[in-house]
């Protein structure tokens, strides 16, 4: 039958135990999805809201800022364009309306004149074409200037009846390509003669230009014209000889070039030595009709040609425009008033959006005045000067595209820096210059208005930024004041005397980064400042942050870039200053204070009683939300200015104490909680591919959120960083502790069951679960230290200390660490040794049953197997395979024990041999049937001494008296068979034991014979021993 049930048991017990349990699984979103509500709702979801969910919030808080932020300041913009300028925010254009009235009462002075003046330009016109649609442009000049009809009939008549002007062709040389050498060194020295045909004797020279055949002059000249229609501007082109000796001429040798270049030098030379002299070379000449020359001027390129000659030349690129003679401060005038009427006009009838008019007046308002600049002979400096003149006058009232005052800018910067313009003319510039600084300062201060992801928007920054730019390469006249005092009282003071442009930018960033701080603070609700609630207090200051945040966010992404290209100039951290010097004056006292107002708690030493009577402990997310909002505003500004030191780099010293109050109160709801979810559970693995409950997860879930608290936290000093992360470890694994002696509880009644006749244990699945919660918590621990970043902050501490005191701390926590461990692991073997005496009881009424009915074909032995085969399979098929070992072991052990026990009581009540021996028959199945993998019982077992003990009791006693007495002699024979192969020292057989006394004493050597021992019998009685010395 023994043999039969150990077969059996092999069949039944060859289980796929290959599969471990996992302990940890990569998806941690797992642990929020297995984790139960209940458990979670207990606590009012207290460290979801510190985990993820504070992440999330804070995270959208930002979003929703962002969205808000954008939606106000279109209706910011909207409100701003209805109503014109606030009077605190436009302070530097109060003063400019003014100024504008006064120069609009100027022109209605002389606006008569002018109209007049215009008119008789138009009649009188120059330049051909130019005629064709006369009476539309005076149509338009009527419409224009605002004159009745009246007003312009006689106006016209009076303009007719006036003479025509005088008219000039002025010309401008510009260069010219690919002339003919004539000179032998391969190139020429030319230089121009300019005339007209009826006129042959009045002729203008420009400069000679040495060694060149691509000549660059850029001169200009006015030349009178008698008949218009029928005269030609003859344009020659020469090559300049000077007057030299034969000895000279033959000097030039050396830099003779080619046969040509040798044909040429004897050729001088003889004509030289025959003459005296030598007379300049023409190159080519060329002809243009006046009647080519348009209204507007033209300009052109003309191939060179020469009588003889079939081949080009050359050619020369010339400006030509017919004009009249004026004044020119009485022409640059009227012509800014011009433009000026025909730009509000222009801005009356298009009615383009603000920014957007790119310059281009209609084209009636065009040819007028390119009219008057012909007659009034102006240059294009002059007209340049006059359009930014009145470009930035109406500026004032009508926003205009900054790209077109930059173009015009551009053209006046290289005439100012050359000393072209006079003195009263640049002062004229500078005045305009001025009064748009208002306007760009303003935008600069105000472009939180405008959209940011508008195209429109950053073209208008760039184009402002580069017209700042350029004007600072430039110097204002002497103590001009660029920006005064009382239009711009915002600028710093150190703008002195107020005209320090760079500077000016800077102040305008700054200020605007004030007015917008400012702007957030009256249009967040101030009740909740002021609320006596602590969540809605902090979170104001949250909602602060996240606007100011946002709007750095926005200063990086879209204006950040331009700044730097065009002004070389770091917006964001002009902005980022202001806003570091506000929150710290705003937030500081505030976390200061809340975190003083925290009461400390205190725990009971026992961690398995960590709870105690005491108030409901609630603490709100808003104190680390509002860190988390710190956080990122400081990283902000820490990450792209590392140099800098700004007043919140160090905000978490704020927060040390609010840190450690809140790990006591986590530490306490999480043992709250570890008991609801132990309470709630009920011990059935939360699917088929895992072997642990639901209040397992719920507890891995606390120290899963746990570590996402800290790691959002990401605690910048190393110190304190080091001290709240072995109060975290300390904390979890006290929640270890606490959560093994929970489950121990948990499953004390459990698997008991009790008839009229007895009761029995059972090894129940809650058992099995409960050990591999306990398991599954234990094994959790260390990577989830690792998860915390221990090491870095040990590394970091030996760099800033000392590797000693690094290794000191690392010594410490380990210690923390490995005996939380141990103490779990105790807690599994205290769980199963409860398991294995509950069997005990069973496991003892089935042994004695079997050792007193062995012999009688009884069931009893069947059932003891059945009973352990059972409980075995529940163990093998739910506990990972270390438990299960250290599970067979222990109860291997207690049932040693219980034996030792039956053997001690049955030999007290004088059991025969036989019971011993069915005892030791029953013992040496349940061997095998412990067995495991092929190991034996006894390796697995701590105590492996007592289970040969028992055996050689139960041998002993399962005797009759002459097998008693049979084993005494074989016992003894098996001594002696010892003693006579022990050697001895001298290697000799050995034949017992011989103590001796030995002394010398004079001249003798005293003996005493004191004993012998286990000596070897010479005969079969083994008597009659004496000693022969």
């Amino acid at each position: 039958m023994g043999d039969w049930m150990k077969k059996n048991l092999k069949r039944k017990l060859k289980l796929n135990f290959q599969r471990q349990i996992s302990f940890r699984e990569d998806d941690e979103q797992c642990l929020a999805r297995n984790s139960t509500p209940e458990v979670r709702q207990s606590d009012g979801e207290f460290f979801e809201k510190f985990g993820s969910v504070m992440r999330n919030r804070t995270s959208l808080m930002v979003s929703e800022s962002i969205d808000r932020e954008c939606a106000s300041s279109v209706a910011a913009e909207c409100s701003q364009e209805a109503e014109n300028s606030e009077a605190v925010e436009d302070s530097e254009e109060e003063h400019l309306p003014e100024e504008a009235e006064i120069f609009s009462r100027v022109l209605g002075s002389n606006v008569e004149q002018l109209y007049a003046e215009v008119l008789y330009e138009t009649v009188h016109v120059i330049g051909f074409g130019a005629k064709e649609n006369q009476d539309e442009i005076l149509s338009f000049l009527k419409t224009a200037f605002k004159f009745d009809d009246e007003k312009h009939d006689m106006l016209l008549e009076e303009a007719r009846a006036k003479e025509a002007p005088d008219i000039l062709l002025n010309v401008e040389v510009i260069e010219a390509h690919e002339l003919h050498a004539k000179d032998c060194n391969g190139l020429s020295d030319p230089f121009c003669t300019l005339y007209l045909s009826n006129g042959p004797t009045q002729r203008y020279n420009t400069s000679v230009k040495t060694k060149t055949l691509k000549p660059t002059w850029e001169e200009h000249f006015s030349l009178p014209v008698e008949d218009p229609n029928n005269d030609v501007l003859v344009i020659e082109v020469w090559d300049f000889d000077p007057a030299e000796t034969v000895r000279e001429k033959l000097g030039k040798f050396s830099d003779v070039k080619g046969v040509k270049g040798f044909k040429k030098l004897f050729k001088e030379v003889a004509i030289t030595a025959s003459t005296g002299k030598h007379d300049n070379e023409l190159v080519g000449t060329v002809e243009i009709p006046l009647k080519e020359v348009v209204s507007g001027g033209v300009k052109l390129w003309r191939s060179l040609t020469k009588k003889g000659k079939s081949k080009s030349q050359g050619q020369v690129h010339l400006r030509l425009a017919l004009g009249a003679l004026k004044n020119v401060q009485v022409a640059t005038q009227e012509h800014r008033q011009l433009v000026r009427v025909l730009l509000k006009h222009d801005l009356e009838v298009t009615q383009p959006l603000p920014y957007k008019w790119s310059g281009r007046f209609l084209e009636l308002a065009d040819s007028v005045l390119n009219q008057h600049r012909i007659q009034t002979g102006l240059d294009e400096n002059h007209v340049q000067l006059a359009r930014w003149a009145e470009f930035c006058a109406v500026h004032i009232d009508h926003a205009l595209n900054f790209q077109l005052l930059g173009r015009t800018l551009e053209k006046l910067i290289r005439p100012i820096k050359d000393g072209v313009l006079s003195d009263e003319e640049a002062r004229v510039f500078w005045e305009a210059a001025r009064k748009l600084m208002p306007a760009c300062l303003t935008c600069i201060r105000k472009i939180r208005k405008l959209m940011p992801t508008d195209k429109d928007t950053l073209t208008q920054l760039e184009a402002l930024l580069s017209i700042l730019v350029q004007l600072t390469t430039l110097t204002p006249p002497k103590d001009f004041e660029l920006f005064p005092a009382n239009m711009f009282a915002w600028l710093s003071a150190s703008n002195e005397p107020h005209s320090d442009i760079h500077q000016s930018i800077q102040d305008a960033v700054r200020q605007g980064a004030k007015d917008w701080y400012d702007h957030i603070m009256e249009i967040n609700n101030d009740d909740d400042k002021k609320s006596d609630d602590q969540d809605i207090q902090l979170s104001y200051y949250i909602k602060i942050l996240s606007l100011l945040q946002s709007d750095l966010l926005k200063a990086i992404e879209y204006h950040d870039k331009i700044y730097s290209e065009v002004a070389q100039f770091e917006y964001t951290k002009v902005i980022y200053e202001v806003y570091d010097e506000r929150v710290f004056g705003l937030v500081e006292p505030v976390v200061q204070q809340t975190c003083k107002n925290l009461k400390p708690l205190r725990f009971n030493e026992d961690p398995t009683q960590g709870l105690y009577d005491n108030d409901d402990i609630t603490m709100g997310t808003s104190l680390f939300e509002l860190y988390i909002a710190l956080q990122r505003f400081v990283v902000m500004g820490k990450g792209r200015y590392l140099n800098e030191d700004y007043k919140c780099s160090k905000f978490h010293t704020w927060f040390v104490k609010g840190v450690a109050q809140w790990l006591d109160i986590a530490l306490y709801k999480a043992l709250k909680r570890i008991e609801k979810a132990v309470e709630l559970g009920n011990l059935q693995p939360i699917d088929e591919h895992v072997k642990f409950s639901s209040s397992a997860v719920d507890t891995l879930s606390i120290y899963y959120q746990i570590k996402v608290f800290w790691k959002q936290l990401n605690w910048p000093d190393v110190e304190s960083s080091y001290t709240f992360v072995a109060k975290i470890i300390d904390d979890i694994c006290r929640c270890s502790e606490f959560y093994a002696a929970k489950m121990s509880t948990r499953v004390a009644g459990l698997g008991e069951t009790e008839n009229a006749f007895s009761k029995k244990f059972e090894v129940t699945t809650e058992w099995c679960t409960a050990i591999n919660n306990i398991e599954y918590i234990r094994q959790a621990i260390h990577p989830f230290v690792l998860e915390l970043g221990l090491e870095n902050i040990l590394n970091s501490m030996a760099e800033f200390h000392s590797e000693s005191n690094a290794t000191q701390c690392r010594k410490t926590l380990q210690l923390v660490i490995d005996e939380a461990i141990d103490t779990v692991s105790n807690k599994i073997i205290d769980l199963i040794e409860i398991m294995a005496e509950k069997m005990i009881p069973s496991l003892h009424r089935f042994l004695v049953e079997a050792a007193e009915l062995l012999r009688q074909n009884n069931m009893s032995l069947d059932r003891l197997m059945d009973y352990l085969q059972k409980n075995f399979e529940t163990l093998h098929s739910h506990l990972s395979e270390e438990n299960f070992k250290r599970t067979l072991a222990i109860v291997w052990d207690k049932l040693t024990k219980q034996l030792q026990e039956l053997i001690d009581s049955s030999i007290e009540k004088r059991r025969p041999p036989s019971f011993f021996a069915n005892l030791s028959d029953a013992l040496g199945i349940m061997e095998g049937f412990f067995k495991y993998d092929e190991t034996e019982i006894a390796s697995l077992c701590e105590n492996s001494d007592l289970l040969a003990t028992t055996k050689a009791r139960l041998k002993m006693h399962s005797l009759d008296t002459s097998e008693l007495i049979q084993q005494y002699f074989l016992n003894r024979y098996e001594e002696q068979k010892l003693l006579t192969h022990t050697p001895s020292q001298n290697s000799e057989q050995c034949c017992g034991l011989l103590t001796v006394k030995c002394m010398f004493q004079d001249q003798y050597i005293k003996i005493e014979i004191l004993n012998g021992r286990n000596l070897r019998p010479t005969d079969s009685n083994g008597e009659h021993c004496f000693i022969k010395i």
